[in-house]
C-alpha cells in the first residue's frame, strides 16, 4: 500500500494533489486499522490462554463453573466467558480466586511464576516434547496458548515437586479442548 501511494504523490501533478491526499489518508486509516487488528488478535491470545488456565485451576479446586463464579463473586455466565478466553477476567475476581482458593495468581495471568535464572529448561524441553509428542500420537489439535497452558501448569507441577500423572495430562488436553 505504502508503494501505491508514494508512487502516486511522486506521479501527481497541481491537478491530482487532492486525490494523492486522498490515498495518503487512506495509508494511514489502514495502518492504524492494521495496528487494531493486530492488538485485537493480542488480546484474543491472551484472553484464550487464561481462559485454559482458569479451567485447569478449577478443575484443581474440583468446583463446577457456577460454584467458581459464586466464590469469586462474579456471574456464573461471566466466568463462562472468562474461561472461553472471550473476555479478562477482573483483577478482583482473581485476588478472591488466588485467596480463596490458593491459586497461584501470576500463573493464572502469565502462565508462570516468574521467571527466574534458575528455571530447568531441559525439563521445560522435555515437558514440551512429551506433550507434543502425545499430542500428535492421538491427532489432537489444540491452540498454541491452550498447549501453553498446560506445559505451564505441567512445569510449576515439576517445579514444586508434584508427581504429575498420565491422567492429570489427559484431564488438562480434555479440559482446554475446543
Amino acid at each position: 500500500m505504502e508503494s501505491l501511494v508514494q508512487h502516486h504523490l511522486t506521479c501527481s501533478d497541481g491537478n491530482n494533489r487532492n486525490s494523492s491526499s486522498f490515498f495518503a489518508i487512506f495509508a494511514r486509516k489502514y495502518e492504524v486499522v492494521n495496528w487494531k487488528s493486530k492488538m485485537a488478535q493480542k488480546h484474543a491470545d491472551l484472553f484464550a490462554a487464561m481462559g485454559a488456565r482458569l479451567t485447569i485451576a478449577r478443575s484443581e479446586v474440583g468446583i463446577s463453573q457456577a460454584a467458581m463464579a459464586e466464590a469469586i463473586g462474579v456471574s456464573p455466565r461471566a466466568y463462562h466467558s472468562y474461561e472461553k478466553g472471550q473476555r479478562g477476567i477482573p483483577v478482583e475476581a482473581l485476588i478472591a480466586m488466588g485467596e480463596r482458593f490458593e491459586v497461584d495468581v501470576p500463573w493464572l495471568l502469565l502462565g508462570t511464576n516468574a521467571i527466574r535464572a534458575g528455571h530447568d529448561f531441559n525439563a521445560l524441553k522435555e515437558i514440551e516434547s512429551s506433550l507434543d509428542q502425545h499430542l500428535n500420537a492421538e491427532g489432537i489439535k489444540i491452540k498454541s496458548e491452550k498447549r501453553g497452558a498446560i506445559v505451564a501448569r505441567w512445569y510449576e507441577s515439576h517445579v514444586k515437586g508434584r508427581e504429575i500423572t498420565d491422567d492429570d495430562v489427559h484431564t488438562w488436553i480434555e479440559l482446554v479442548r475446543e
